[in-house]
């Protein structure tokens, strides 16, 4: 099989999207966010369910490296139950080297609910608990890149293996798009992996949760999240679009123009965050061309939810960033 080019790290998840009607739920806000509401003790119906297999944002990204031409293997746990076995297959399906994931006999595989309501999406989640162990890679399995994200709060100590491993391996780059659990744990827990890291990538609100910075005040995030270590800072600002920092000079982009309305925004994040690591990988090893392969495939729209399902064609958006990240 050789060598692996981006090797994903994360969970993996079968989601149910269930696409709620718009007459039998309602969005209302409060002190403390927005929230969901509907009908409290009775039945209420849906407009339809799609089942996705091996979704989840290392899923996602590793889809979206193999869609993009480059050697992508995942590690992984799922259950010894047919969710499991089938989420494997649609990796498999998807171009994905599965060598790395790991069965577990008598567990159940991650399921998730996804509640659609418009172009937003409310998850239901439940991360299973496995025996996490970073896998035995030899010599010639060593990625170029790791790609480390969403992952369950069982797997705290896992990150220390991960740390541990990446130690021993300086020459592996590392691109960290925290998931839920990773941010709560918090960054001082999390300080190998933040000083390991060459490209972190966070949306706005995340990069004031991690940083504990002022959200409105984009030069306080970057100091901030570049005193942790990362090399390079992403942070993506819905429909204001994307900014990068080396910790020398920035850049913003904004959001591509489309015409067209969003049809789900389920996985938009991971299409550009990959994508985006992506191109890195493609300027540290003298392949990026910019009218490639990867660049005939920019949009910025997830045409659909799910890994079996995403455009993976981001890569308008980035050529902008991509001026200073490729120093």
């Amino acid at each position: 099989m050789g060598q692996i080019d981006i090797l994903s790290v994360g969970d993996v998840v079968t989601d149910a999207f269930i696409k709620l009607l718009d007459d039998q739920a309602k969005v209302y806000k409060d002190d403390q966010g927005e929230w969901l509401a509907m009908p409290f003790g009775t039945k209420i119906p849906f407009d339809h369910v799609e089942v996705i297999k091996a979704v989840g944002n290392a899923s996602n990204a590793a889809v979206a490296f193999a869609r993009l031409g480059i050697k992508t293997g995942f590690t992984t746990n799922v259950g010894g139950d047919p969710e499991g076995r089938e989420m494997i297959t649609a990796l498999h399906d998807n171009g994905v080297d599965t060598r790395f994931v790991h069965i577990n006999p008598g567990k159940k595989s991650n399921y998730h609910y996804v509640l659609t309501y418009g172009a937003e999406r409310t998850i239901l989640i439940k991360h299973e608990e496995y025996d996490y162990h970073w896998p035995h890679l030899r010599p010639a399995e060593i990625p170029r890149w790791i790609y480390f994200s969403s992952i369950s709060e069982h797997a705290i100590d896992y990150h220390d293996e991960v740390s541990d491993w990446l130690d021993q391996n300086p020459g592996v780059r590392l691109a960290f798009q925290p998931g839920t659990f990773q941010m709560k744990a918090g960054v001082e827990r999390l300080k190998r992996i933040y000083q390991r890291t060459e490209v972190l990538i966070l949306n706005r609100e995340e990069a004031a949760l991690v940083s504990g910075g002022n959200v409105d005040d984009l030069q306080d995030l970057f100091g901030r999240l570049h005193g942790f270590g990362p090399k390079i800072v992403i942070i993506t600002d819905g429909p204001d679009g994307a900014y990068a920092s080396d910790g020398q000079s920035q850049a913003s982009m904004p959001l591509y123009p489309d015409p067209a309305p969003p049809l789900e925004r389920t996985g938009a994040g991971d299409a550009f965050a990959s994508t985006l690591v992506a191109a890195l990988y493609e300027r540290r090893t003298a392949r990026w061309r910019p009218r490639g392969t990867a660049h005939r495939k920019a949009i910025t729209r997830v045409l659909a939810p799910g890994a079996s399902r995403l455009s993976c064609k981001t890569l308008l958006i980035t050529n902008r960033l991509m001026l200073i990240l490729s120093k």
